[in-house]
């Protein structure tokens, strides 16, 4: 499937499936918020901990199934990407839509949530 993608979302995506924490982290904004799992995480070193506590926990894999651009609120583009993951984590798969908040040319805000809760 071809797609438009932001080019920080694809960077963020392609760090994230080459495990690179460095260029991951560099994608976001310095007063980033993350929201996965139910747990919120804030700024580059909040960052760091939750996706090495991911990369600890679990391996899985990423595929991505579609993506739209939901416009701009208060200055912040938004753009969802769902997502399928097949991993060892419970369950061990999953559709997940991944809420990106993007503000000059980095993520401000992503919030990771199962897509069947995601609002049209």
């Amino acid at each position: 499937m071809t797609m438009s993608l932001p080019t920080v979302v694809s960077d963020y995506l392609a760090a994230s499936e080459r495990g690179d924490l460095n260029a991951l982290v560099a994608c976001f904004t310095d007063d980033a918020v993350v929201l996965d799992e139910d747990h919120e995480w804030r700024g580059q070193a909040g960052l760091r901990q939750w996706r090495e506590q991911v990369a600890n926990a679990y391996e899985y894999t990423v595929e991505v199934r579609g993506a739209a651009e939901q416009g701009s609120v208060d200055g912040v583009q938004r753009h969802d990407v769902q997502t399928h993951l097949e991993g060892n984590f419970p369950g061990g798969t999953v559709d997940l839509t991944f809420r990106f908040g993007l503000r000059d040319d980095h993520i401000a805000t992503l919030q990771i949530v199962p897509t069947d809760t995601v609002e049209s």
